[in-house]
């Protein structure tokens, strides 16, 4: 999973004490105005758009090889540097770039614990402005092991050994809240909002894992089982996708997700 003697968490004091390490490659998935104004120093910006296929109705899928080699080749991944993700919003971005990092067959990286919100609430330095990394050549080569298709989640539907993990809000599970042209959830999928994931009052840092394995657990979420988790774009997922992940579960993520399945016109829909 983590071919690295840092740990898969990482927490701000820690990669603090890291940074000397010259192998190390901080990306921080946020906004430009947000990431121009303060960023963990030394950390380079991908924009969330730069993760995802922007393709309507399904926005949220993987991106092309070319895209995904030049995004990689701009901030100079290699396959012996370690990554460190980085958002400022609880770790959606954060996991959504793990999830990729995973598709690419690169598995040295980390996360870090609540973003650059903990970083600051630990009061170390924020750096400002733009900084450029050293582009080096990056082939993007892509593995569909850690994705799910539409079609691969309708194959599980009656599949007792899967389940589906709607990590958006109870309202959108419900089919209450509209987002589609149908709305409601895939059948058999259980709901945990990814906010849940997240204590809201320690800088949006992860629960204790003990804590979300029994949560998980109660759902059916859990080790031997096949997990498929999605949200409305395959943002959010990328924070639910990443907690499986750090579970040690057998999790892949629905890129299409809920922008796909409830805009197509045959799937069938729960509400």
């Amino acid at each position: 999973m983590n071919e690295s003697s840092l740990p898969l968490i990482i927490e701000a004091e820690e990669l603090a004490q890291a940074l000397p390490e010259k192998n190390l490659l901080l990306v921080t998935v946020c906004g430009p105005q947000v990431y121009l104004a303060h960023h963990v120093p030394g950390s380079l910006l991908i924009q969330p758009g730069e993760l995802v296929s922007g393709i309507e109705p399904a926005t949220g899928k993987l991106p092309s090889a070319k895209r995904l080699s030049e995004l990689f080749s701009r901030v100079g991944l290699t396959s012996d540097r370690h990554v460190v993700a980085i958002d400022d919003e609880g770790g959606g971005w954060a996991g959504r770039l793990i999830w990729t990092l995973d598709v690419l067959g690169h598995q040295r990286y980390s996360f870090l614990n609540g973003g650059v919100l903990a970083w600051a609430g630990a009061g170390l330095p924020l750096e400002s402005g733009n900084r450029e990394g050293k582009a080096r050549p990056f082939e993007a080569r892509i593995d569909r092991s850690p994705i799910a298709d539409m079609q691969q989640v309708l194959e599980q539907l009656d599949d007792p050994e899967s389940i589906v993990w709607d990590a958006r809000s109870a309202e959108e599970y419900a089919g209450v809240r509209v987002t589609a042209r149908r709305n409601g959830h895939i059948p058999g999928a259980v709901n945990l909002d990814w906010l849940e994931l997240m204590d809201r009052h320690r800088d949006l840092r992860l629960r204790p894992l003990e804590e979300l394995r029994e949560r998980l657990a109660e759902l059916g979420i859990e080790p031997g089982r096949k997990i498929i988790t999605h949200c409305q774009t395959h943002h959010r997922s990328g924070l639910s996708y990443f907690v499986g992940k750090a579970l040690d579960l057998d999790i892949r993520a629905y890129d299409g997700s809920w922008s796909e399945w409830g805009n197509a016109g045959d799937t069938p829909v729960e509400n």
